[in-house]
């Protein structure tokens, strides 16, 4: 048994009877270097504005910032992609299942009956809020790992305006395709969901070989997702900006079809075509303020 669920069980009393989850106190202790407000559950809440931001945004530009501080595991790919043009931005909440065990399972469904409800997928889909995104660790699943179908797909989409990463399948395909909902999957089965159990809600969770903390930023596009913890967005963004400007100073000087691109990629070799650049990017990060 991990030690992270080890130091679950011994808080147990703290937490809520049906599964592990996170109180208020332990997310704002796992993620301390939040600047920002916290959802009532505690999750840090990247502000709106700032999500918006991460629109005119791409994988690579995402990447370059974690991977240059150390955070090299916050990416998966391989995804079956419902609208590839189509991207995901949003904050995490996580839900965490395994295979059934049976002994394990009697005691957290007899807990949630307690509470008046059931142990399943849609206690965490309940829960969920406009702007989360929902980020289900089915460990790969698909036969009996389908988190939803097309009117759970639509219960989601209508409570979170984002979507979903399930790292397990989904069914009903020709039902859920309509929705213009960002949603990234393992696979598709006719079966209902089975033989798995819920244990953890509002906890880390592994995605692939992501590592994802509820309330992190979730950006999909069409390579992959990236799960983003909230203390880099504002580095993210400010990079991304001179980017976007060195990307775009960068095409217009090889569509002049005066230069090879070793003059000017990655970066200018002459003196004058280095001054000229540093101009343009003074201009345009002046017009962006």
């Amino acid at each position: 048994m991990s030690r992270f669920l080890l130091a679950l069980i011994a808080a147990a009393p703290l937490l809520p009877a049906q599964v592990f989850q996170f109180s208020r106190e332990q997310l704002i202790e796992y993620t301390p270097k939040n600047p920002y407000e916290r959802s009532a559950d505690g999750r840090p809440k990247v502000p709106d504005a700032l999500l918006k931001k991460f629109d005119a945004m791409s994988a690579e530009e995402v990447w370059t910032i974690l991977d240059r501080l150390g955070y090299k595991n916050q990416y998966e790919g391989h995804w079956h992609i419902l609208h590839p043009e189509k991207k995901l931005i949003g904050r995490a909440f996580t839900a965490q299942f395994m295979p059934m065990r049976a002994d394990v399972n009697e005691v957290v469904e007899a807990n949630a009956a307690k509470k008046g409800g059931r142990n399943n997928n849609q206690r965490a889909i309940d829960m969920l809020q406009e702007g989360d995104v929902m980020v289900a660790d089915l460990f790969g699943k698909e036969e009996n790992g389908t988190f939803v179908g097309d009117n759970l797909a639509t219960y989601i989409y209508q409570a979170t305006k984002t979507g979903m990463v399930i790292d397990g399948a989904i069914r009903d395909l020709e039902g859920i395709f309509p929705i213009p909902m960002g949603a990234y999957f393992r696979g598709v089965h006719p079966t209902p969901i089975g033989q798995v159990m819920l244990t953890g809600v509002n906890i880390p969770i592994r995605i692939g070989n992501a590592t994802v903390m509820p309330g992190d930023v979730v950006f999909g596009d069409r390579e992959g997702v990236y799960f983003v913890p909230p203390h880099l967005v504002e580095q993210i963004i400010k990079n991304a900006d001179e980017l976007h400007i060195h990307d775009e100073w960068t095409q217009m000087m090889i569509k002049t079809g005066k230069y090879k691109s070793s003059e000017i990629y990655p970066s200018p070799k002459d003196p004058e075509l280095k001054r000229q650049y540093e101009e343009y990017k003074k201009k345009k990060i002046a017009e962006m303020k």
